[in-house]
């Protein structure tokens, strides 16, 4: 892994964010606490021109995202049946129909939807379908911030793309919280130290601890590996139709190539009896 480092001030002013030789720094104002965190860079799957989403990791992530972080935070942009499109974590050539997939609608049946009776017009409870989106965690934001100390927990569906640093930033969210935090920094009650979040402290506690789940695929439960697979999942979210754009731009590219060298000996053969 890529180290670089970040350096927060930590100060009860309001935060300046900057970019510094290349790198994600972030200045508060002056203030009586410094803190450093070397920002670690794992390598992602799915970056650079023909990277794709590693579907093993995709699926702990989704794990991880049903058996932990649902708990408190939606998936506002996504229905079930996106799981099992082409390049979703679940998509299975056998079952092009996403709305077919087994396991999409395993998935879904474990959620509760709300939904009208159609006959009395009562409201009710259904188990999910591949058409449905994932449903709300919470009814409205005043009962997310009255089940959460006042904080409102963010949709993490676009998560990735929302936030400056994007995969990188949400990793290294993540992992951060065993910093030591300065000695004579000041936490509110009901938040957490993390460097990485801008001006140190959060509202989430810890979500990872190793062996928080039992992966299926045997993978080992760390904090680290958790992590990353969270975030590859969410990075999949907040653009599931990267792989087929990467290959449409792929295929564009190779279609101007050879449409620039077939004129080039079409204007050859046209002026070839012209003098100059």
């Amino acid at each position: 892994m890529m180290l670089r480092l970040v350096k927060n001030k930590v100060a009860p002013a309001a935060a300046l964010v900057g970019m510094i030789a290349g790198g994600l720094t972030i200045s508060h104002a002056a203030g009586s606490y410094d803190f450093d965190y070397e920002m670690k860079y794992p390598h992602w799957h799915f970056e650079g021109p023909f990277g794709t989403y590693d579907r093993a990791a995709m699926q702990r992530g989704y794990q991880i995202y049903r058996e932990v972080c649902a708990a408190c935070h939606g998936l506002e942009h996504v229905s079930f049946r996106h799981l099992g499109d082409k390049g979703g974590p679940y998509y299975d050539e056998n079952y092009p129909d996403p709305n077919s997939n087994p396991y999409v609608k395993a998935f879904a049946a474990d959620w509760l939807i709300q939904d009208i009776d159609s006959e009395t017009g009562d409201t009710i409870e259904r188990q999910g379908t591949p058409a449905d989106k994932f449903p709300p965690i919470y009814p409205n934001d005043a009962a997310a911030a009255g089940s959460n100390g006042g904080a409102i927990p963010p949709d993490l569906s676009v998560m990735v793309s929302a936030r400056g640093g994007g995969a990188d930033y949400l990793y290294n969210l993540l992992i951060a919280y065993d910093e030591p935090k300065p000695e004579k920094m000041v936490i509110s009650p009901g938040t957490y130290f993390n460097p990485v979040m801008d001006g140190g402290a959060i509202a989430m506690a810890a979500p990872l601890i190793d062996d928080i789940v039992e992966y299926a695929d045997g993978t080992p439960a760390t904090v680290d590996q958790m992590a990353a697979d969270v975030t590859e999942f969410l990075a999949w979210t907040a653009d599931p139709k990267m792989e087929a754009r990467k290959n449409t731009g792929l295929m564009t590219m190779i279609y101007l190539t050879i449409l620039a060298v077939l004129m080039w000996f079409s204007y050859r053969r046209v002026w070839r009896n012209v003098e100059h």
